[in-house]
Protein backbone atom coordinates (compact mmCIF):
# COMPACT_ATOMS: atom_id res chain seq x y z
CA UNK A 1 0.00 0.00 0.00
CA UNK A 2 1.17 3.84 -0.84
CA UNK A 3 1.42 5.89 1.97
CA UNK A 4 -1.79 7.68 0.99
CA UNK A 5 -3.70 4.27 1.82
CA UNK A 6 -2.30 3.36 4.78
CA UNK A 7 -2.94 7.22 5.90
CA UNK A 8 -6.63 6.39 4.80
CA UNK A 9 -6.93 2.80 6.79
CA UNK A 10 -5.48 4.64 9.80
CA UNK A 11 -7.29 7.22 9.65
CA UNK A 12 -11.22 5.70 9.36
CA UNK A 13 -9.71 2.96 11.59
CA UNK A 14 -9.66 5.94 14.28
CA UNK A 15 -13.21 7.29 13.03
CA UNK A 16 -11.53 10.77 11.98
CA UNK A 17 -12.68 13.04 9.24
CA UNK A 18 -10.86 13.92 6.24
CA UNK A 19 -11.10 17.66 8.04
CA UNK A 20 -10.31 16.98 11.45
CA UNK A 21 -6.93 15.21 10.75
CA UNK A 22 -5.87 17.85 8.46
CA UNK A 23 -6.69 20.41 11.68
CA UNK A 24 -4.99 18.37 14.00
CA UNK A 25 -1.88 18.23 12.04
CA UNK A 26 -1.74 21.93 11.53
CA UNK A 27 -3.26 23.03 8.30
CA UNK A 28 -5.90 25.71 8.44
CA UNK A 29 -9.34 24.37 8.78
CA UNK A 30 -10.41 25.80 5.62
CA UNK A 31 -8.33 23.56 3.32
CA UNK A 32 -7.49 20.53 5.70
CA UNK A 33 -9.59 18.18 4.18
CA UNK A 34 -8.55 18.94 0.52
CA UNK A 35 -4.82 18.66 1.89
CA UNK A 36 -5.67 15.09 3.40
CA UNK A 37 -7.34 14.41 0.34
CA UNK A 38 -4.72 14.81 -1.51
CA UNK A 39 -2.06 12.88 0.43
CA UNK A 40 -4.75 9.91 0.46
CA UNK A 41 -4.96 9.78 -3.24
CA UNK A 42 -1.90 9.90 -3.79
CA UNK A 43 -1.65 13.42 -5.65
CA UNK A 44 0.96 14.90 -2.92
CA UNK A 45 3.46 12.70 -0.74
CA UNK A 46 4.29 14.14 2.90
CA UNK A 47 6.92 15.18 3.72
CA UNK A 48 8.95 13.46 7.09
CA UNK A 49 7.95 15.91 9.36
CA UNK A 50 4.43 15.54 8.09
CA UNK A 51 4.86 11.37 7.76
CA UNK A 52 5.52 11.63 12.00
CA UNK A 53 2.71 14.65 12.64
CA UNK A 54 0.44 12.50 11.14
CA UNK A 55 1.64 8.88 12.95
CA UNK A 56 1.48 10.46 16.18
CA UNK A 57 -2.31 12.00 15.96
CA UNK A 58 -3.06 8.44 14.53
CA UNK A 59 -0.93 6.57 17.57
CA UNK A 60 1.01 4.54 14.57
CA UNK A 61 4.47 4.33 14.27
CA UNK A 62 5.68 6.40 11.59
CA UNK A 63 6.98 3.24 9.39
CA UNK A 64 3.48 2.09 9.99
CA UNK A 65 2.51 4.41 7.02
CA UNK A 66 5.39 4.22 4.92
CA UNK A 67 5.67 0.78 3.97
CA UNK A 68 6.76 -0.54 0.42
CA UNK A 69 4.02 -0.05 -2.27
CA UNK A 70 2.87 -3.44 -2.59
CA UNK A 71 -0.74 -2.52 -4.21
CA UNK A 72 0.09 -5.16 -6.95
CA UNK A 73 0.92 -8.91 -6.60
CA UNK A 74 3.99 -8.53 -9.36
CA UNK A 75 4.93 -6.22 -6.81
CA UNK A 76 4.42 -7.91 -3.93
CA UNK A 77 6.30 -10.80 -5.56
CA UNK A 78 9.39 -8.24 -6.13
CA UNK A 79 9.24 -7.54 -2.38
CA UNK A 80 9.11 -10.68 -1.41
CA UNK A 81 12.30 -11.36 -3.77
CA UNK A 82 14.13 -8.53 -1.85
CA UNK A 83 13.36 -10.20 1.33
CA UNK A 84 14.80 -13.51 -0.37
CA UNK A 85 17.96 -11.91 -1.16
CA UNK A 86 18.45 -9.40 2.10
CA UNK A 87 16.92 -11.44 4.82
CA UNK A 88 17.11 -15.17 3.67
CA UNK A 89 13.33 -15.31 3.56
CA UNK A 90 12.63 -19.20 2.03
CA UNK A 91 9.28 -20.86 0.62
CA UNK A 92 8.82 -23.75 1.13
CA UNK A 93 5.90 -26.10 -0.37
CA UNK A 94 4.10 -28.38 1.46
CA UNK A 95 0.61 -30.41 2.23
CA UNK A 96 -0.68 -27.40 3.58
CA UNK A 97 -0.05 -25.24 1.22
CA UNK A 98 2.85 -22.58 0.77
CA UNK A 99 4.87 -21.36 3.80
CA UNK A 100 7.55 -18.82 4.05
CA UNK A 101 10.16 -18.50 6.62
CA UNK A 102 13.38 -17.06 7.66
CA UNK A 103 16.80 -19.59 8.58
CA UNK A 104 18.55 -17.55 11.10
CA UNK A 105 21.94 -19.41 10.28
CA UNK A 106 21.51 -17.37 7.07
CA UNK A 107 23.88 -14.12 8.68
CA UNK A 108 22.91 -11.18 10.69
CA UNK A 109 20.22 -9.62 8.86
CA UNK A 110 18.24 -13.05 8.54
CA UNK A 111 18.54 -13.88 12.72
CA UNK A 112 17.70 -10.46 13.51
CA UNK A 113 14.95 -10.79 11.05
CA UNK A 114 13.83 -14.11 12.44
CA UNK A 115 13.61 -13.04 16.39
CA UNK A 116 10.98 -10.28 14.89
CA UNK A 117 9.03 -12.77 13.18
CA UNK A 118 9.04 -14.59 16.33
CA UNK A 119 7.70 -11.83 18.05
CA UNK A 120 4.89 -10.94 15.81
CA UNK A 121 4.38 -15.00 16.39
CA UNK A 122 3.96 -14.89 19.97
CA UNK A 123 1.44 -11.76 19.66
CA UNK A 124 -0.61 -13.50 17.11
CA UNK A 125 -0.61 -16.43 19.20
CA UNK A 126 -1.81 -14.20 22.20
CA UNK A 127 -4.71 -12.75 20.17
CA UNK A 128 -5.41 -15.89 18.72
CA UNK A 129 -5.89 -17.71 22.49
CA UNK A 130 -7.75 -14.95 24.22
CA UNK A 131 -4.89 -13.65 26.12
CA UNK A 132 -4.94 -10.38 24.58
CA UNK A 133 -7.85 -8.08 22.48
CA UNK A 134 -7.56 -7.34 18.83
CA UNK A 135 -7.29 -3.68 20.23
CA UNK A 136 -4.08 -4.78 22.03
CA UNK A 137 -2.67 -6.79 19.44
CA UNK A 138 -3.52 -3.86 16.37
CA UNK A 139 -1.81 -1.55 19.02
CA UNK A 140 1.36 -3.65 18.96
CA UNK A 141 1.72 -4.07 14.98
CA UNK A 142 1.32 -0.62 14.43
CA UNK A 143 3.35 0.39 16.90
CA UNK A 144 6.17 -1.79 16.59
CA UNK A 145 8.65 -2.08 17.81
CA UNK A 146 7.74 0.18 20.64
CA UNK A 147 5.50 -2.57 22.82
CA UNK A 148 7.66 -5.04 21.96
CA UNK A 149 9.63 -6.36 25.55
CA UNK A 150 11.85 -8.87 23.81
CA UNK A 151 12.94 -6.51 20.81
CA UNK A 152 16.15 -4.47 21.25
CA UNK A 153 14.51 -1.45 19.74
CA UNK A 154 12.36 -0.46 22.79
CA UNK A 155 13.02 3.15 23.32
CA UNK A 156 15.75 4.21 25.36
CA UNK A 157 15.64 6.32 28.82
CA UNK A 158 15.47 10.19 27.54
CA UNK A 159 18.92 11.84 28.18
CA UNK A 160 17.47 14.22 30.70
CA UNK A 161 16.71 11.07 32.79
CA UNK A 162 20.19 9.93 31.94
CA UNK A 163 22.09 12.54 33.86
CA UNK A 164 19.40 12.85 36.23
CA UNK A 165 20.39 8.69 37.00
CA UNK A 166 24.01 9.93 36.86
CA UNK A 167 23.84 12.80 39.05
CA UNK A 168 21.98 11.18 41.94
CA UNK A 169 24.23 7.71 41.82
CA UNK A 170 27.47 9.26 40.57
CA UNK A 171 28.99 9.30 44.55
CA UNK A 172 27.91 5.25 44.18
CA UNK A 173 29.83 4.66 40.91
CA UNK A 174 33.17 5.69 42.18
Amino acid sequence: MAIGERIRFFRNLRGMTQKYLGTVVGFPEKTADIRMAQYESGSRTPKADLTESLASVLGVSPLALSVPDIDSYLGLMHTLFTLEDRYGLTIEKGENGVSMRVDPRKGKDAAELSEMLNAWAEQAEKYRNGDISREDYDKWRYNYPKYDENSGYVKVPSQALSDTLLETYKDKLK
